[in-house]
């Protein structure tokens, strides 16, 4: 063989092979363990989206919470100073967790968040399928039902453009 040449079974390409998956995906355990990551959403009580997150498959929902709820934009309220948080939050049993309860207390909020083993979710149903209304207009888009994009940037300025054209919905819905 002459010393230029690949040496056999070896591929160019197989070198700079990238991981699948990208940034922010974990083993999803309800998927067979593919790759896979979750969105998460802070939504007003008509589903306007007002914070997003993604994380990996395999993350407990407690630990996108802190950063979720910090990004939550300022809420206007009377005329004056607008109000910087929301004044409740409604939150399903994932979200059930001292410290997540210890922060909203922080920052003024109301924690309305259903208890682990105590209450059923029959009560906490009727502001949860607004979170979830808005998931489904986002799998509405059809890029974004599924995470194709292997970058993560790419993923949350698709998730991020989705946003905004739902919110362009309910201005001109108002207007």
């Amino acid at each position: 063989m002459r010393p230029d040449r690949l040496e056999p079974g070896l591929h160019r390409r197989s070198e700079c092979r990238q991981p699948p998956g990208g940034a922010e995906t974990g083993r999803n355990p309800t998927d067979r363990g593919k790759l896979g990551s979750k969105r998460h959403l802070i939504v007003d009580r008509r589903g306007v989206p007002l914070a997003l997150s993604v994380t990996g498959a395999n993350r407990h929902d407690s630990i996108a919470f802190e950063t979720l709820v910090d990004a939550i934009p300022a809420v206007p309220g009377l005329p004056g100073r607008p109000r910087q948080r929301p004044h409740k939050l409604h939150a399903d049993k994932g979200y059930d967790f001292r410290r997540c309860r210890e922060h909203l207390k922080r920052r003024g909020i109301m924690a309305r968040i259903a208890r682990r083993g105590v209450e059923s979710g029959e009560r906490l149903g009727r502001h949860r399928w607004v979170v979830e209304r808005t998931h489904a207009w986002l799998a509405g888009f059809g890029k974004l039902r599924i995470r194709f994009e292997r970058r993560l940037d790419t993923h949350y300025a698709l998730l991020k453009l989705a946003c905004a054209l739902i919110c362009l919905r309910f201005i001109d819905r108002f207007c």
